[in-house]
């Protein structure tokens, strides 16, 4: 699935869209995790969620069940078992999502989303060092 965005002016507000649901903080923990097994079974991640949260297995198929019909992610039904897939990967999901926060929480401005994320927690100087050679890698293209 290709992530496509439309942009409309309302104002001096830019509203950003795209074909794919913003998924819910249960819905993102799952593509987490499914991004980093690759495939999983809905037992495999209810396992996996249930290390850190109280949760139950209908639960869990449940929020996969409605994944899928949102086409957030694909299913192998040829065993008993059903395996799951992202439909996106994490890199087209984490755009889509930051472009939708800046453009709606931050008024469309990188420098108040970076400001704002690094005023929060205090990078590692090795963050800091990754941070400063992405930037100088921007100004020399």
């Amino acid at each position: 699935m290709r992530l496509r965005f439309a942009s409309y002016i309302f104002g001096t507000k830019e509203i950003v869209l795209s074909n794919m649901n913003k998924p819910t903080e249960s819905e993102l923990e799952i593509l987490s995790l499914l991004w980093e097994l690759k495939e999983a079974s809905v037992r495999q991640i209810h396992e996996r969620l249930s290390e850190t949260k109280d949760t139950r297995y209908t639960t869990t198929l449940k929020t996969m069940q409605i994944m899928h019909a949102k086409g957030m992610v694909t299913r192998d039904e040829e065993n008993r078992s059903h395996i799951y897939k992202p439909a996106t990967n994490q890199q087209e999901t984490q755009k889509s999502l930051l472009k939708n926060l800046m453009s709606t929480a931050f008024n469309g401005s990188s420098k108040a989303l970076v400001m704002q994320a690094l005023g929060q927690d205090n990078p590692s100087k090795d963050e800091i060092d990754e941070i400063r050679a992405f930037l100088d890698q921007l100004e020399n293209n």
